[in-house]
């Protein structure tokens, strides 16, 4: 889905056709306005109807397998801009953007979330979302900005309670260590260096790369190429790279007859074990039941 960049974006549509997992760098609000569906992302396999909201970070892997048909209001929004918003809305004691975007991390811990509405606040939202989608798909200039804006923050209002106000720190490693895209805009320029691993995993991501090879082909040592990676992406290189073949796993098996075990070593991995755990751990389901949920060819090992 490639529309021209603007910080909120919304859509609404009814879809029959499982959807494949895919990750966005940026902020989804999926409202369920109708219909039911099976979920899978990183809160597992879950059902979800009518009435429900899924909120999903950057980044984050979501498909769904619809019970029929499904119609949902999707908003998309930028993560620079919610920091923004946080910023300002709670600059009383908030020191900078990188303490909002901290403030951000504790209030929304997890990745992916479904949220019970229920039919009382979505038939409340309603308006706000369908005037969002007017805009969107109109093309809001930027006259219209404000009132993008205004339309949004009542979504967000609707939805604050709930979401817990803090929280404990998070755990940097932790979510440093969990495979993501990096994102595309960010505060600071990105070293060339870190551009530079970048693709090379990109280009060539079955290789089994090692934090030392990518040093030695920047020029770097590894514990700087490490935290030049880590500074401009949030990820380690070889986080990164876990996503890549997570992702590469899943077009083939979802356009090709190949088995599990072949999958695995076509994108790097020998331990078809291994490769299963880490599809299931950013798909929310195994390699042979997405398989299933996509194209019900059957059972496949």
């Amino acid at each position: 889905m490639n529309y021209r960049f603007t910080p909120i974006v919304a859509r609404t549509e009814t879809i029959t056709r499982p959807v494949d997992s895919r990750a966005f760098d940026c902020v989804k609000l999926i409202f369920i306005r109708s219909g039911s569906a099976v979920l899978f992302s990183e809160f597992g396999e879950k059902p979800v109807r009518a009435n429900d909201v899924v909120v999903l970070a950057p980044n984050t892997m979501c498909g769904s397998h619809p019970e029929g048909a499904i119609t949902t209001t999707t908003i998309y929004a930028d993560l620079d801009y919610l920091i923004d918003q946080a910023f300002w809305q709670h600059s009383a004691f908030l020191t900078d953007r990188h303490h909002a975007r901290e403030f951000i991390a504790r209030k929304f811990p997890d990745p992916a979330r479904i949220i019970r509405f229920g039919s009382e606040r979505m038939c409340a939202v309603s308006p706000w979302l369908d005037q969002l989608v007017d805009l969107s798909v109109a093309g809001a200039s930027a006259d219209q900005f404000f009132q993008m804006q205004a339309n949004l923050a009542a979504v967000l209002n609707a939805l604050s309670p709930f979401f817990r106000p803090g929280g404990p720190e998070p755990k940097q490693e932790a979510s440093w260590s969990r495979p993501s895209l990096p994102r595309a805009r960010r505060f600071r320029p990105v070293r060339r260096e870190a551009s530079n691993i970048r693709k090379l995993l990109e280009e060539e991501p079955s290789l089994r790369w090692s934090l030392n090879q990518l040093a030695a082909a920047v020029h770097l040592s590894p514990s700087q190429a490490h935290r030049v990676f880590l500074d401009a992406y949030g990820k380690t290189p070889l986080a990164y790279q876990a996503l890549l073949r997570i992702q590469k796993m899943a077009d083939l098996l979802r356009s090709s007859d190949l088995s599990v075990q072949e999958i695995a070593n076509a994108v790097g991995w020998r331990d078809r074990s291994h490769a299963a755990r880490m599809f299931r751990r950013l798909v929310g389901a195994s390699p042979h039941r997405y398989r299933q949920l996509l194209d019900g060819r059957g059972d496949r090992q």
